[in-house]
């Protein structure tokens, strides 16, 4: 993509087209030369006849629905039925045997996928795993890298990290006899704003980097939308002597990562959201080759044992290198084929493709809500309108898929009346609706339908109650 913006590009296409941005034939011309349209049939995509809470006399039953909700859970990619009915079947045949025949052996499942896996987030070979759920690796990591001392025994994290991460670091914290309230440094935006900005995230790491253990922040914000500065954040960090940690739940899949060339010590994420491995699916770990060899102190398990020597059964650990020492039990072999068939299409497609069609996708839902509910510039604000406020931060390149909406009308009823037309997508309280449309399954003629069952919505929900004038557009 060239150095134009977003809506810039959006717009130049649209002269070329001879359209209106604005305009649905504008929507379907995207949709023609996107590249990767190709991979929307590669996943199964509700219809509005089967979607819950949907109005069938508001849309077309055989429509799609519109799916917007894949930071949450992605869809399901049609092969998932043929390769996890290829498992049953070995497990319904052969059995025991299973374990080390037919495809995706049980007994090395994990490592028959983690290779592709790797690709996606930017790990070299032995630098990634797949294992247990997120939270369960942050523990795993974090025993390894949060050693406090009486002087360094901090934990930096964002004031607004998702509950289970702030849960993960206080319990570390308190197992170590340490107080969170002296052990926990919580970053805040400046006042007024809803996003941190990095200068102020390197500015608190050279205050209090001396007495900070562990860095550990998400690459993606899970409420306001907010793609951190990685490789800046986790070079400031570790200059100062701390080791710096990712969650990247919302980022994986997302966003192009480039953990290895970055140097991040470790990270951790799940596979359900934008990878589209199935509610619950496996989560997913990484630890630099630089610590391949550590001494840290780890829980272990069977499954860390060398394979060589694994089977001998003589209760003296031989443990793997790298992160595949941090590997406890034996890896979930139902769990593995709804990810690699996701993960295959996600290598076809390429991040970095999906990356630029998603700026692009993203941008488009930006231009239309800012041109059709963004607060004047030029004159008051009429009382009785209608406003939409984008909490995600507007620089295309501090965000991924996702926009986060804050309305100044209840959100409890417009995202009913949204569900009503067929919308897919989710409430985080007090007042945001995340929209996030995955560019691997998602269109633009989606972004526009979207807007049309918006301003339906919005209609429907003040008619019900008149605009809440008392919201604070700054608040989190």
């Amino acid at each position: 993509m060239s150095k134009q913006s977003p809506s810039e590009r959006l717009f130049a296409l649209a002269v070329e087209a001879g359209l209106q941005v604005t305009d649905q034939r504008f929507a379907k011309f995207m949709d023609e030369k996107d590249e990767l349209q190709a991979f929307r049939k590669e996943f199964h995509y509700p219809k509005m006849k089967d979607i819950m809470f949907a109005d069938q006399s508001l849309v077309d039953p055989e429509d799609d629905c519109v799916y917007f909700v894949g930071n949450s859970l992605g869809l399901c990619p049609k092969k998932t039925e043929e390769y996890m009915k290829t498992q049953l079947e070995k497990w319904s045949k052969i059995a025991i045997h299973g374990h080390q025949h037919g495809e995706l052996p049980w007994v090395s499942c994990d490592e028959c996928v983690d290779g592709d896996m790797a690709k996606v987030v930017g790990g070299q070979h032995g630098e990634v795993a797949l294992m247990n759920g997120l939270t369960v690796n942050l523990h795993l990591l974090l025993i390894s890298f949060y050693r406090p001392t009486a002087t360094r025994h901090k934990i930096m994290c964002e004031s607004k990290s998702f509950p289970s991460d702030h849960y993960a670091f206080e319990s570390q914290i308190k197992l170590h006899g340490y107080d969170p309230a002296e052990s926990l440094v919580l970053l805040e935006p400046r006042q007024g704003e809803t996003t941190l900005r990095t200068e102020d995230i390197v500015a608190r790491i050279q205050k209090e980097g001396d007495s900070i253990a562990v860095i550990c922040l998400p690459g993606v914000q899970y409420y306001t939308g907010q793609l951190f500065d990685m490789p800046t954040i986790t070079k400031a960090g570790q200059a100062k002597g701390c080791y710096v940690g990712w969650d990247l739940a919302h980022a994986v899949g997302n966003v192009e990562l480039h953990l290895h060339d970055w140097g991040v010590d470790f990270a951790c994420w799940c596979t359900y959201k934008y990878l589209s491995s199935g509610a619950g699916g496996i989560g997913g770990a990484f630890l630099h080759k630089k610590h391949e060899k550590n001494d840290f102190p780890k829980l272990l398990g069977w499954w860390g044992h060398n394979l060589d020597t694994r089977f001998v059964m003589d209760n003296d650990m031989d443990i793997s290198p790298g992160i595949y020492g941090y590997r406890i039990s034996n890896p979930a072999g139902m769990l593995f084929p709804s990810l690699k068939a996701s993960l295959e299409l996600y290598n076809k497609a390429t991040m970095p493709a999906l990356r630029q069609k998603s700026l692009l996708l993203t941008g488009y839902l930006e231009m239309l809500i800012k041109k059709q509910y963004g607060r004047p510039v030029e004159k008051a604000e009429d009382p009785d309108e209608v406003y939409v406020d984008i909490l995600t931060p507007s620089d295309p390149e501090q965000r991924g898929a996702q926009l986060s909406l804050a309305f100044n009308v209840n959100i409890h009823r417009v995202i009913d009346e949204l569900f009503k037309r067929g919308v897919s997508c989710d409430k985080r309280l007090p007042r945001v609706i995340r929209i996030a449309p995955v560019p691997i399954f998602c269109s633009f003629e989606d972004v526009h339908r979207f807007m049309k069952y918006l301003q339906q919505s919005l209609t429907a929900a003040k008619a019900q109650g008149s605009v809440d004038h008392r919201v604070d557009n700054n608040h989190v």
